[in-house]
């Protein structure tokens, strides 16, 4: 938990450096006493974890990402290719993606990757897995989802054994 809360004082010191440009001794002052009752509040709440400060997972996540950008590409162009087509052959679709991940950021970022996926809506976050509106019939495999599902789950297991 020290540590959390050490990466997040000096996150949000150079946040709040970056913005506000000031080094005048009580303007200083006023934002190491931010900072430090911020942080006492987090470490009151007992919120001081790997979904506060998610800080050290930012190789990762930013992995993810271009994974996920090369995703959302390839399935535009499925979404443009069924829609473009005379016959316009759309067959929407609902199915229960189950979900790997056992903390709420996981379980927030894989929806999330779901709907910024084109063709697929995240409509609900269920106890048994993420209820997804699919625009194609052939975006409606749940194994489909399982590798965003893995890929997305950085948090699965326990965050505070970083």
């Amino acid at each position: 938990m020290v540590r959390f809360a050490v990466v997040l004082s000096i996150i949000m010191s150079l946040y709040w450096l970056t913005l506000s440009f000031y080094f005048e001794p009580l303007i200083m002052g006023f934002g190491v006493a931010s900072v430090l009752f911020t942080v006492g509040l987090c470490y009151r709440m007992r919120i001081l974890d790997a979904e506060t400060v998610p800080y050290l997972h930012m190789p990762t996540t930013l992995a993810y990402f271009r994974w996920l950008f090369v995703e959302v590409v390839k399935a535009n162009f499925a979404v443009v290719k069924a829609v473009l087509r005379p016959d316009m052959e759309i067959s929407p679709t609902l199915l229960t993606v189950p979900t790997p991940q056992t903390s709420d950021i996981g379980k927030t970022m894989f929806a999330n990757s779901i709907t910024l996926t084109p063709g697929t809506v995240s409509m609900d976050i269920g106890e048994d897995g993420i209820l997804v509106h699919a625009l194609l019939s052939e975006m409606a495999n749940a194994d489909d989802f399982k590798e965003m599902g893995e890929r997305s789950g950085w948090s699965v297991g326990e965050e505070t054994s970083l």
